[in-house]
């Protein structure tokens, strides 16, 4: 069988970028919410002095500037705000936000008590002075980038309209020397949990909807299986596709209780609906080259996979309802790793164009022509889509190493993520 090029995994880039339209003297109500999607929008200007210890409100303490520099980052992570620095006014509350063309500014206070830590936060116009959201929090010192990572989806949702995506969590393959093992982390890479330890090959995670799930592949047994876990735990994993050869990266249906597997038991990689038990229902594809990388439609009326039944790895989209067939990808020596927005009909997925892997979106529905997302030397791979649907994150890979990137859906905002040793890949975010 010749070997398997294109990485199966993940969902496409972003986009919605937004500016904010909030009437001065209107209620939660009467807000007016834009999305744009042009990436020469300005973004929101917003100052985030050192929270106050309302113990010691004189005195500026570490602990201030490490939730201030929290929430900064985690507001930063969405791609439509920008930070005004703190060395500009001291990090004062007090400063002159109209001067410093603020458009808001977030107010935080804390007290710490034993292990317990409490904060309060506001949401302010920097024009009217007007409080727009207020919250407060408690939890241990462990607790602490929780309670931060709430506010800022709540200050995202107040301006936009949808909450944000701070919460969530990010999971990948971690390779340190000839050993990959599936870790876990936050949007700003602080709490990093190492998942796996079979201390052998590991690859492709995916999160199983409705619960706290993962599934991933591991060759530990000797052969290539699929496996789940609960992440409420680390002792124990549950084997649910053991069948010889391919057991691979499994696209799961919105409410987790199906998935589309890709099998070789009977010789060639086909792809196959299982339940979550493990336990095929159907057979989808037969024979027509090697089928992987399936990417289940948010409303699981459709599925993009890739297939080299023509020669070459490209992209086709199958009807659920009618198990019909249709190729969707023309251009490009490989066309892999679709991954099938959350929020919309839209792809992204890597393409080879002259010996480099890009990204590229695209409408499976429509037939339109694939937009490119990246266009830097590097490659660029195994594509996964932010919950809002506004973002992608990436592998870029120079040489033999691999870290993970994200951008927007419009192709700005650009950056590495996470200063992690070791090479990662197949990134897979939460929903």
């Amino acid at each position: 069988m010749k070997p398997i090029r294109y990485r199966a995994l993940i969902q496409s880039i972003v986009s919605l970028l937004l500016l904010h339209c909030l009437m001065s003297n209107a209620t939660a109500a009467d807000r007016v919410y834009l999305d744009v999607t042009s990436s020469a929008v300005r973004k929101i200007n917003f100052g985030v002095p050192w929270f106050q210890d309302k113990t010691q409100p004189q005195q500026k303490q570490p602990l201030g500037r490490e939730l201030a520099d929290d929430l900064s980052k985690s507001l930063e992570f969405h791609g439509i705000i920008s930070i005004i620095p703190p060395d500009k006014y001291g990090g004062n509350q007090t400063a002159e936000w109209k001067k410093l063309a603020a458009d808001y500014v977030i107010l935080g206070q804390y007290a710490v008590s034993g292990d317990t830590v409490n904060l309060e936060m506001r949401l302010m116009d920097a024009a009217s002075d007007e409080i727009l959201l207020g919250k407060s929090y408690s939890g241990t010192k462990q607790q602490k980038e929780k309670m931060i990572f709430k506010f800022c989806d709540a200050v995202i949702e107040s301006l936009t309209g949808k909450p944000g995506i701070a919460t969530t969590q990010i999971a990948f393959v971690n390779r340190e020397g000839s050993v990959k093992e599936v870790f876990l982390t936050d949007i700003l890479g602080k709490s990093l949990r190492q998942i796996t330890r079979h201390k052998y090959l590991t690859v492709s995670p995916k999160f199983v909807p409705g619960g706290p799930f993962l599934s991933y592949t591991s060759y530990h047994k000797g052969t290539q299986a699929l496996y789940i876990t609960d992440l409420r735990q680390d002792k124990t994993t549950q084997a649910i596709s053991r069948r010889k050869g391919l057991n691979m990266a499994p696209a799961w249906s919105a409410d987790g209780e199906r998935m589309v597997l890709t099998l070789s038991k009977d010789g060639n990689p086909d792809l196959y609906l299982l339940d979550r038990k493990g336990e095929i229902i159907e057979k989808l594809t037969d024979h027509a080259g090697i089928n992987v990388s399936p990417t289940w439609s948010p409303d699981g009326a459709n599925l993009v996979f890739v297939s080299d039944r023509t020669g070459k790895p490209q992209l086709y989209l199958m009807d659920m309802r009618t198990r019909k067939v249709k190729r969707l990808t023309f251009e490009g020596t490989e066309n892999a790793e679709p991954n099938w927005s959350p929020t919309e009909s839209l792809i992204v997925f890597s393409s080879l164009r002259n010996g480099v892997y890009q990204l590229y979106t695209m409408n499976p529905l429509t037939g339109e022509e694939p937009k490119p997302l990246t266009s830097d030397p590097s490659h660029h791979e195994s594509p996964s889509w932010s919950p809002d649907g506004n973002q992608v994150i990436f592998t870029k890979r120079d040489g033999q190493k691999q870290q993970l990137y994200g951008i927007m859906k419009n192709g700005s905002f650009e950056r590495r993520l996470f200063n992690i040793s070791g090479s990662q890949s197949f990134p897979q975010w939460s929903r």
